[in-house]
């Protein structure tokens, strides 16, 4: 994570530079730094797999068994599941070598639709989908927090609330404190999801072997818990692709990889099917010591798996699963606040976000932000809910970027396209995106219309915050248009660490 340091620096410079040639410097742009390509297809693969396995295995397995209906219909959904993220990778490959920039989703938006688009999609970014992911990785930490001391119920509303509350509060002022702790959480909290599902797999392995998988029998896998629908499955999909976002994570930082032109599909062929044989292997597990109805009773699914089989040392399952869960709140406060006040620094939202503390170099302001949106959420859902309500805006804005992929061919035909996927990928992604999208809505209608709804509120916020140029003096006071220059100059001040004597 020392990288992180550099890469500001490398930032910094950049934008030092382009001040100074716009400032006149007779050198142009010939010696401009930019970002160095140093992420390799080993590099690659550990940010896609990094990025995708993380609380999702922990919390989906109960919603997908519950909307699949039957437990061989559930591993179908998971190993599907996969093959989906799969088919929409190799589309972001293609977009990541033809538009060259890092930002992922909100780069290629903005490139190919314009501006009002790329806003959209980062707006319900910032108001959706990482605070309702923030949410629900706080709830599970919660949950697995406290579920030992609640054995025989769940653990209260209020205690899981405020407990998720002061987590994420308490990693808010860890994130402004200072970068390098933050870097170090995320760093030693990843083993502790390595170390549960390297544990839940090895001990279901060994059930297995010992004769204990009358759930994962055809004749019974297939029973159906309850009639399913079409509905009902797209649910079950929606629930899966919780634990498998992230997949399009290498694509914000495409800037940096070598050779993407090789190393982005190998990364995907490498990174994808393995990550969908854990999970599949993880579920497999679990339903090697519980029953289907054990597990849609559990409220922390590896907690009860290791109450069942690892004894005395059940304990290590809930502590396992919430040092997991913290570095998961940790990785997506850093993330997302980040996300902030790159869109601040785009003039996409208000310039306060793009501001950073002189001494310790974070974006407090975006931190804030976050937090007060995660806790907002957290009173407003359960935990299955909430997933529905980010997977839907989602897979929204994934189909809305791989569309993008096929406008881009029709309207620049011509154009270099060092990756170039045949046409049955996208549209098989886009049928089965519409399809599921369709009937999500319509089984859970509230739910995913208010996610549009959230969305399209920031049609008239584009208008009046981005477009609009010659606003009245209280509204650009409001959006924190003035002294552009100033909050310019004080980020460049606090990233290159240097007086305000010897730049502004």
């Amino acid at each position: 994570m020392d990288g992180t340091e550099t890469n500001r620096r490398n930032c910094a410079s950049t934008e030092q530079q382009k001040m100074l040639d716009s400032g006149g410097n007779q050198n142009g742009s010939k010696d401009r730094v930019t970002l160095k390509k140093e992420i390799g297809l080993l590099s690659a693969c550990a940010i896609i797999i990094g990025n995708i396995i993380g609380s999702g295995i922990f919390i989906s397995p109960k919603g997908v068994l519950d909307h699949a209906g039957s437990v061989g219909f559930s591993l179908i959904v998971w190993v599907l599941g996969g093959g989906i993220c799969a088919l929409g990778s190799l589309c972001y490959a293609e977009l990541g070598v033809t538009i060259p920039k890092s930002g992922g989703d909100y780069s290629y938006v903005t490139e190919i639709f314009g501006g009002l688009v790329g806003f959209l999609l980062l707006w319900s970014a910032v108001l959706i989908m990482y605070p309702t992911t923030l949410a629900v990785i706080a709830l599970t930490f919660s949950n697995y927090v406290l579920q030992p001391a609640f054995p025989n119920c769940l653990p209260p509303y209020i205690a899981t609330r405020l407990l998720s509350t002061t987590c994420v509060m308490f990693l808010t002022w860890v994130n402004c404190s200072s970068v390098r702790w933050g870097t170090r959480i995320q760093d030693i909290f990843t083993v502790g999801k390595l170390l549960a599902l390297v544990l839940i797999i090895v001990v279901g392995m060994v059930q297995i072997a010992n004769g204990h998988y009358d759930a994962l029998e055809p004749q019974t896998a297939f029973e159906f818990i309850k009639d399913p629908s079409v509905g009902q499955i797209a649910l079950a999909f929606l629930q899966a692709s919780f634990a498998y976002s992230g997949w399009n994570f290498l694509n914000y930082v495409t800037e940096e990889v070598v050779e993407p032109r090789k190393n982005l599909p190998r990364a995907i062929y490498i990174s994808i099917p393995l990550v969908t044989l854990v999970y599949t292997l993880t579920n497999i597990a679990y339903f090697s010591s519980m029953s289907p109805q054990e597990l849609l009773d559990s409220n922390a699914v590896a907690v009860t798996f290791g109450e069942k089989l690892l004894g005395v040392f059940s304990w290590v399952m809930p502590i396992s699963v919430a040092l997991s869960t913290f570095g998961g709140i940790n990785g997506y406060l850093f993330t997302s606040s980040r996300l902030c006040f790159s869109g601040a620094r785009e003039g996409h939202l208000p310039y306060l976000l793009a501001m950073i503390h002189l001494k310790s170099c974070t974006p407090i302001p975006a931190l804030l932000v976050c937090c007060t949106a995660t806790i907002v959420i957290l009173c407003i859902g359960d935990t299955h809910n909430l997933i529905n309500y980010v997977s839907f805006i989602n897979y929204l804005s994934y189909g809305v970027t791989i569309a993008g992929l096929l406008y881009y061919r029709w309207k620049k035909p011509k154009l270099v396209r060092p990756i170039k996927v045949n046409l049955l990928v996208p549209c098989s992604y886009l049928v089965f995106w519409a399809v599921l999208l369709g009937f999500s809505l319509y089984s859970e209608p509230v739910v995913c219309g208010m996610g549009l709804v959230i969305m399209l509120t920031g049609v008239p916020i584009y208008f009046i915050g981005v477009q609009w140029k010659n606003k009245p003096h209280w509204i650009s006071s409001a959006v924190g248009e003035q002294d552009q220059p100033k909050r310019l100059c004080i980020v460049l001040l606090a990233l290159c660490n240097e007086k305000p004597s010897d730049i502004c």
